[in-house]
């Protein structure tokens, strides 16, 4: 349940960095909406979609997503959970890991929309859907249209909270959409 809250969060906070990105200055239609987190709504229209297909991100420029951060000595970090939190336990229990790995692994994942945002910023409509794999080795699946240049890389936090620990990304050009982030609310009908 906390690790379909943390997607359910990350797909929100997504949604709304998507939305806010937009270049909304030839749009024919916006639908008006709520000042509300809960309720927002922006209808695009079809002819600005398909003006902004001419200029497609087909590569990666990582040299604007890096952070200019040195990679963090493990062996001494000052990791935000302690490792006899519960929170590390749990992660430990449900993953089946040793509790170090719990500790990198979810302080990792945690701070993982650093990441995402940077890589979302140049992919635009070439965007599908994206995936963090938890346990073992925490990694940024990033899906996109078949135009993108498949490619990997490797983010060096700058935010306090990770500062200098390292998020493994893999961008995927398979078109591939994440059914939470279609309706990340159908699961909490009962």
């Amino acid at each position: 349940m906390r690790i379909h809250l943390l997607r359910l969060t990350l797909a929100s906070t997504l949604s709304i960095a998507v939305l806010t990105s937009c270049d909304t200055s030839n749009q024919d239609s916006v639908a008006t909406s709520a000042n509300t987190e809960a309720n927002v709504s922006v209808e695009v229209d079809n002819a600005t979609t398909a003006n902004k297909t001419s200029s497609v991100v087909t590569d990666i420029d990582w040299s604007k997503v890096a952070s200019g951060e040195p990679v963090a000595d493990l062996s001494d970090y000052d990791y935000p959970f302690a490792i006899d939190s519960q929170n590390v336990k749990d992660y430990a229990d449900y993953f089946n890991v040793d509790k170090a790995t719990a500790q990198h692994s979810l302080t990792v994942g945690m701070a993982s929309n650093e990441a995402v945002s940077k890589v979302l910023n140049q992919l635009e409509s070439t965007y599908t859907s994206h995936e963090l794999t938890d346990g073992e080795t925490v990694e940024l699946i990033v899906h996109t249209t078949p135009e993108v240049t498949a490619s990997r890389y490797e983010y060096v936090f700058a935010d306090d909270f990770a500062k200098g620990l390292i998020l493994p990304i893999r961008i995927v050009p398979d078109g591939k959409k994440n059914e939470a982030m279609v309706n990340p609310h159908e699961e909490l009908v009962e």
